[in-house]
C-alpha cells in the first residue's frame, strides 16, 4: 500500500468522524487500542540493514565474527538529558535485520571497472605522504588518484547486487587492494563551497579527501539521486586520510589525550606485521556498522528534545536572528548571511513546519563584550550563579531578552551571531546552548570574524547547522550506543567515528555540503512521529471525562495508521498521521492542549537536578586546531 499525505490523514479523520457522529458526543470512555492518556508512544520497526562486502573475500569479513560484533536492538534516548543521569526514552525500539551479501566476480568486476574509469591522476595528499614518511608504513602508496564520491554513491545506490534493496539502508564496504587494476585512490566532493564565502573545502584541503560518503537525498540540488536511496560506502584500501587519522600507523595516542585511539588502517596493514592483525578485520568492520553506520546516521538518537521547549510541537517556526556587529566597517548580518537558505535547508528537514526567518542588529554593549571575552578567557562574567564560564552568553541573553523576540510565529529560534574584530578569537564556529538545569536546548550562538572568513566560513552554514542541533539533530560522528549505554565521541575507543562525518549532511564537520541528509531526514520523522504520539497521550489525559469519545476513537485509529506506516518505513506518512492525531485530541472541547508543554517542563524540572552543571552535554562545535576539521 502507498501512504498518500498528508491526504490520507484528513479523510481518515473525515471518515471515523462521520461514522461516529460529532467530536463532542458524550458517553462511556472508548477503547483504545494506541492511544494511552499520560502513556508513551509503542513505535517499532524492524529495520533491514544491507552489508555487501565488495572486494572482501568471506574469509577477511568472517560472517560470524562480524555479526558478533553487532548489536540486535537500538532505543534511542534524548542525548542531553544523559548529563543529568536521565535516560529518556522516545518509545522507538529499533531490530536489526542484517542481510550479508558477497557479491560474485561479475558483479564486482563490473563495479571495479567503473571506479578504475572514474578514477583521475592526481598527486599524493599531504596525509598520503606522511604515512609515507612514517617507520612502521607497511607500503608507500604512490601513483595516486581521485574518484567523486557522489558519482560512486550513485552508482551503488542504483546498480545493487541481486538481491539488495538500496531503499533499505544499505552499508557497501569496499576492498580494491589485492586486485590486478587496483589503483591508489581518495574520493573527493567538491563544487559545493561555501554559499557566503565561495570557499570550496573539498577543492582547497587534502584533508577533504576521503574514504567514504553516502546519505545523498533523491532531490539534493547539487548531486541528487533522484530517487530515495539510502546507501553509504566505506573504503579501507582508500587513502590513507585525515579525517579519521588512520594515516598515522606510527603513534597510538594521534590526539595527545593521554588516551590510545581506535583507528581502522588502510586494508594493506591487516597483516602480519602491520598495525593490525588480519583476524580483527572482520571486528573493525562490525565497529564500523554498529558505531558508524547505525548509532550515528541510520538510526540514531536526538541531541535535544525535538518537542521545542514552551511550546511543544509548533507548526510555524521562526529562526529569530539577532547579530552584535562587532566587526569594525562591516555589516556582517548582510555579506554574510543568507536567511533564504537558512530557510530552505531546515524546511527540507522540517518539512510539515512553515519555516521563516528573520533578523536584526543589536547593540554590542560593554557588558555584553565583557561576557564574550570571559568566554573565551574560561571565566564566568555570573560567578554568583555557579555556572561554568560556557554559559556566559546563555546567562546574558537571559537577562536581555526584552524587545529581541518578534512573537510572531508558534515558535521562535532565539539566534545570537557574533560579528567581532580580528584579534578578538571566536569559541568556535558556534554551538546550540542547554539550560544547564534539565538539557532543554535554549539559544543557539554563532561566531564570524576575519580569521574565521579567512578559513572559508561565513555565517549562514553555521546558523543551519546550530539551528539543526536546536531542533534535535546530532552530529554523525557523535552519538548513543543503546546497548550499552554509552554516549560517544571520537576520541580514545572511538576515534573512528569520525567516518561517520564523511556523508551529505549538514550536521557534518566535513563542510563538504550544506543540506541535510536522507538519514537526517528519516531521523526527524521518527523523532517527530513518537514526539506527536506522546504530545496527544499527554493532551488525552486532560480531557474532561464524556468528552470527546468520537475524536479519542479517531486519533486513536490515526495513530494504528501511523504504526503501520512506520513498521513499513513510511516515515513521512508516519509523522503525518501522528501530527494529525494530535490536532484531533487538541480540538476537544476543554482538551489542555496549549498547557501540556509547560507541565512537561515542570514535570522534567521537578524530576532532575535544579542546579547548574560544570559538564553539560552540549559543546561547542570546534575550530581547535587538532580538530580533523582546522587541517590543511
Amino acid at each position: 500500500m502507498r501512504w498518500r499525505t498528508p491526504l490520507l490523514a484528513t479523510l481518515v479523520v473525515a471518515l471515523v468522524a462521520a461514522s461516529a457522529g460529532p467530536v463532542g458526543a458524550a458517553g462511556a470512555a472508548p477503547r483504545l487500542g494506541y492511544l494511552d492518556p499520560a502513556g508513551q508512544p509503542r513505535l517499532t520497526e524492524k529495520v533491514p540493514v544491507n552489508v555487501v562486502f565488495l572486494g572482501y573475500t568471506p574469509a577477511q569479513a568472517n560472517r560470524s565474527r562480524f555479526l558478533a560484533g553487532l548489536a540486535k536492538s537500538y532505543e534511542p534516548v534524548v542525548r542531553s538529558r544523559l548529563s543529568y543521569g536521565v535516560t529518556e526514552k522516545l518509545g522507538i525500539t529499533y531490530t536489526y535485520d542484517y542481510r550479508l551479501t558477497y557479491p560474485g566476480r561479475a558483479y564486482q568486476d563490473s563495479f571495479f571497472g567503473q571506479l578504475g574509469r572514474l578514477a583521475e591522476p592526481a598527486p599524493l595528499t599531504a596525509y598520503q605522504q606522511a604515512y609515507n614518511d612514517q617507520q612502521h608504513n607497511v607500503l608507500d602508496v604512490t601513483a595516486n588518484h581521485t574518484i567523486d564520491a557522489p558519482s560512486v554513491e550513485k552508482w551503488l545506490a542504483l546498480h545493487p547486487p541481486a538481491g539488495v534493496d538500496t531503499r533499505r539502508n544499505t552499508v557497501y564496504f569496499i576492498n580494491w587492494y589485492g586486485r590486478s587494476d587496483f589503483k591508489f585512490h581518495v574520493y573527493s566532493k567538491t563544487g559545493e563551497p561555501d554559499p557566503d564565502t565561495g570557499y570550496d573545502f573539498g577543492a582547497n584541503r587534502d584533508s577533504r579527501k576521503i574514504i567514504a560518503w553516502g546519505g545523498t537525498t533523491a532531490d539534493d540540488e547539487e548531486t541528487g539521486l533522484g530517487a530515495t536511496r539510502r546507501v553509504w560506502f566505506h573504503d579501507l584500501s582508500a587513502g590513507p586520510e585525515s579525517w579519521t587519522s588512520n594515516y598515522d600507523v606510527d603513534n597510538a595516542d594521534v590526539d595527545g589525550d593521554g588516551v590510545p585511539d581506535y583507528r581502522m588502517p588502510p586494508t594493506w596493514e591487516y597483516t602480519e606485521g602491520g598495525y593490525r592483525d588480519p583476524a580483527e578485520l572482520a571486528g573493525d568492520l562490525a565497529r564500523i556498522t554498529r558505531y558508524v553506520a547505525l548509532n550515528l546516521l541510520m538510526t540514531t538518537s536526538p541531541l535535544y528534545p525535538v518537542e521545542l521547549p514552551g511550546a511543544g510541537l509548533p507548526r510555524a517556526i521562526d529562526v529569530d536572528s539577532n547579530t552584535y556587529e562587532g566587526w569594525p566597517g562591516v555589516d556582517a548580518s548582510t555579506r554574510y548571511l543568507r536567511p533564504d537558505l537558512v530557510t530552505a535547508e531546515l524546511s527540507e528537514l522540517r518539512w510539515r513546519n512553515r519555516i521563516s526567518t528573520d533578523q536584526q542588529d543589536l547593540p554590542y554593549t560593554a557588558e555584553n563584550q565583557a561576557c564574550y571575552v570571559a568566554v573565551l578567557n574560561d571565566e564566568s562574567c555570573f560567578p554568583e550563579t555557579g555556572y561554568p564560564a560556557v554559559a556566559n552568553l546563555y546567562l546574558y541573553q537571559s537577562r536581555h531578552l526584552d524587545g529581541v523576540l518578534d512573537g510572531d510565529a508558534g515558535y521562535e529560534v532565539p539566534v545570537f551571531n557574533y560579528a567581532v574584530a580580528e584579534g578578538v578569537g571566536v569559541p568556535g564556529l558556534g554551538y546550540a546552548a542547554e539550560d544547564y538545569r534539565t538539557g532543554d536546548q535554549t539559544y543557539v550562538f554563532n561566531f564570524i570574524s576575519p580569521e574565521v572568513v579567512e578559513l572559508g566560513y561565513g555565517l549562514t552554514t553555521t546558523q543551519i547547522h546550530e539551528v539543526g542541533h536546536h531542533l534535535g539533530m546530532s552530529h554523525p560522528h557523535d552519538g548513543y550506543d543503546s546497548a550499552t549505554g554509552v554516549d560517544y565521541a571520537p576520541s580514545g575507543e572511538f576515534q573512528f567515528a569520525n567516518a561517520g562525518d564523511e556523508n551529505n549532511s549538514m550536521m557534518s564537520y566535513i563542510d563538504l555540503n550544506w543540506d541535510f541528509s536522507q538519514f537526517d531526514r528519516d531521523n526527524s520523522d521518527r523523532f517527530l512521529t513518537a514526539a506527536y504520539w506522546e504530545a496527544a497521550n499527554r493532551v488525552a489525559a486532560t480531557v474532561p471525562a464524556g468528552r470527546g469519545r468520537t475524536a479519542l476513537k479517531a486519533a486513536d485509529a490515526l495513530l494504528g495508521l501511523a504504526v503501520k506506516a512506520f513498521a513499513a518505513h513510511r516515515y513521512r506518512a508516519a509523522y503525518a498521521l501522528a501530527e494529525q492525531a494530535y490536532a484531533t485530541v487538541a480540538r476537544i472541547p476543554g482538551a489542555q492542549a496549549a498547557t501540556v508543554a509547560t507541565q512537561l517542563k515542570a514535570e522534567a524540572d521537578a524530576a532532575r537536578r535544579t542546579t547548574a552543571v560544570h559538564d553539560p552535554h552540549e559543546f561547542i562545535d570546534t575550530l581547535d586546531p587538532q580538530s580533523p576539521r582546522s587541517q590543511p
